[in-house]
């Protein structure tokens, strides 16, 4: 007497203990690569922060050249057409990068720092 149900030969199909093993396996490899891709990522926004801050400096160094004066505000260099934008911190992102004053008693932008850096002492 058969059911009508059709039985799978043995052998097909997997069990649970093997399931449970390729689930180990992708895990551990799921923690192996996440933290090396988010510390990757990490890098690449320190890598943009600086270039921008080099950006920065070297149109802060054009103005100075050009004009005989430091600029009064980041938003001076736009105007000016030393920079298309004020560029973006990648990191806090945000547009707020601190200014750092000349060291004669003039007014301007001598120095640009990221946003949340200690001030340091000249350039």
């Amino acid at each position: 007497m058969t059911s009508g149900r059709r039985r799978d030969p043995p052998g097909r199909g997997f069990t649970l203990i093997e399931l449970v093993v390729v689930m180990a396996i992708v895990g551990l490899l799921l923690s192996i690569a996440a933290p090396r891709f988010l510390g990757s990522l990490d890098q690449g926004r320190e890598n943009v922060r600086r270039q921008n801050i080099s950006v920065l400096r070297n149109a802060i160094d054009q103005f100075r050249g050009d004009q005989g004066r430091f600029p009064e505000t980041l938003e001076e260099l736009v105007t000016r057409r030393y920079l298309r934008e004020v560029p973006m911190d990648p990191v806090s992102e945000r547009h707020d990068w601190r200014v750092v004053p000349p060291p004669e008693p003039d007014k301007g932008v001598y120095d640009v720092q990221p946003p949340e850096a200690p001030p340091k002492e000249g350039r």
